[in-house]
């Protein structure tokens, strides 16, 4: 008979996270489960660790390396449950995790794709937890999310690590998109397909932990080594929906914040150049217009006031 859930777990040089990592999972209250580790090529002794995992859930695949989203999309081809649920090698669930998906999946069967909530490990004994209007909802709520767009306004009610989907309906979708590289929106792209095609059946309470300060993370590669989302292929979806308007807008605006702090300024011009600015807060336009001495000055400030227990942020209004 096969599990429920196929857990998706892409491995690239995370040994120091792994283990901790994986028994997170064998920790679950919900049993009805497989979890399929994919290396994708890694160079340090990560796989070594688990290996010797007699449990049966446990299936290992190795390829060379292609990137995160290729693997993931490598991972779902193998799955056996109906349902694929993500964990990246550094993040962390809480033990009533799937069994929230499990719920919600149940009580929603006409869903396609389901999350939770999650909370923030900024490291330093920082955690907190996501930064959505749903926090004005009780920790019990459960149902679609019909207006997606308006609930990323902050932080993004869909996080990787705290997702699942349909089969069958990642497969419409096509999965991640191979051509975004090194965790430059892969992930918010295929959201967004998602959120266009299907509600996200959500769950309010926190089951997931996103580890910011985790081994080897592809979101800190360098800026230029990166292909990023093509946030123009929905232009034409945002004429009828000001909410994607908004939500695209938010991410050009982050993008080009990173071309400009790597110097590139025409590049983060054509981001810049194609934002309705009434899309930003006030501390967003003025950051736009910063030049790259003050960014990285006001970036510093900013981890510095993290590890003292405070969040400064630019998306506040």
């Amino acid at each position: 008979m096969n599990p429920k859930f196929s857990v998706i777990v892409p491995l690239y040089n995370k040994a120091r996270d792994i283990v901790e990592t994986l028994e997170s999972v064998w920790a679950q209250t919900h049993t009805e489960f497989e979890v399929i580790v994919v290396d994708d090529g890694s160079t340090d002794h990560g796989m070594d660790l688990i290996s010797h995992h007699l449990d049966p859930r446990l299936r290992l695949f190795r390829q060379e390396n292609q990137g995160v989203g290729p693997t993931r999309n490598f991972g779902v081809r193998q799955a056996k449950g109906r349902y694929v649920a993500f964990l990246d090698a550094d993040d962390y669930w809480h033990p009533h995790h799937l069994a929230d998906l499990h719920q919600i999946t149940t009580v929603y069967s006409q869903g396609q794709w389901f999350g939770t909530a999650y909370e923030k490990d900024f490291g330093s004994g920082q955690t907190r937890p996501m930064d959505t209007p749903l926090s004005n909802l009780a920790q019990d709520w459960s149902g679609p999310l019909d207006n997606f767009f308006v609930m990323a306004k902050k932080d993004c009610p869909a996080w990787t690590s705290a997702l699942c989907f349909d089969k069958e309906f990642f497969s419409e979708l096509g999965g991640f998109n191979p051509e975004i590289t090194l965790g430059a929106g892969e992930d918010t792209e295929l959201w967004i397909r998602a959120a266009l095609a299907s509600p996200l059946y959500f769950c309010n309470r926190v089951s997931a932990r996103h580890r910011l300060q985790g081994s080897n993370r592809v979101s800190h590669a360098p800026t230029l080594k990166r292909r990023f989302i093509d946030l123009d292929q929905f232009n034409d979806a945002a004429t009828q929906r000001p909410d994607l308007k908004y939500y695209l807008d938010v991410n050009r605006y982050a993008i080009g914040l990173k071309y400009q702090l790597a110097g590139e300024s025409k590049i983060a011009a054509s981001y810049f150049d194609a934002i309705d600015v009434h899309s930003l807060t006030k501390k967003q336009r003025l950051l736009m217009h910063s030049p790259v001495w003050a960014l990285n000055l006001m970036r510093h400030i900013q981890v510095l006031l993290l590890h003292c227990g405070w969040r400064l942020t630019a998306f506040e209004r």
